[in-house]
């Protein structure tokens, strides 16, 4: 009786190890992490608007980070001129080194000159959209971009100015 019941632990053992490695061969392990797309990161951007209301703007640079949830956070140099705060947005693989991105920022206007001085200041004019499409170096350094503007009025009508620019960006690095 003991006999049988050891060479019945010994074919449930091996089956056991069998189905194990068989398992692991097909891949069936606990899965690896997933490595960032390669435009994760801090990116510094050239922009040039070859129309609309920023196209007289010469020196336009973009700072962008592109989160690996797919978000992103961008901010200009011009963010002062009027106040506006950064834009956010939401970003996506398209193709290998392809990506698109979209994202959107507050658009202010100075209060009337005697509000103005009573401490007014800024007061909100609608909202800028921004839809870029990205296409990354084979070394994952360096971007081009195509940007399409839109703005939209505190109601969410369009408002004139809109543009089309095209962006050159470097990876911010140590």
């Amino acid at each position: 009786m003991q006999e049988v019941l050891e060479v019945k632990v010994t074919r449930t053992l091996a089956f056991v190890a069998v189905f194990t490695l068989v398992l692991l061969a097909f891949g069936c392990a606990a899965p690896q992490p997933a490595q960032p797309a390669p435009l994760v990161g801090a990116w510094r951007s050239s922009v040039q608007f070859k129309s609309g209301m920023l196209a007289s703007i010469k020196d336009l640079e973009f700072m962008y980070v592109f989160n690996a949830g797919g978000t992103l956070t961008e901010s200009s140099n011009y963010d002062a001129a009027p106040p506006v705060p950064p834009a956010y947005g939401v970003w996506r693989e398209v193709a290998p080194n392809r990506f698109e991105a979209k994202y959107e920022f507050f658009s202010t206007a100075q209060a009337a000159a005697e509000a103005f001085k009573s401490g007014a200041g800024w007061l909100p004019l609608g909202r800028g959209v921004l839809t870029e499409r990205i296409t990354l170096s084979a070394e994952a350094q360096t971007f081009t971009s195509t940007i399409r503007f839109e703005a939209f009025d505190l109601r969410g009508g369009p408002v004139a100015g809109g543009g089309e620019a095209q962006g050159r960006a470097q990876r911010i690095q140590f």
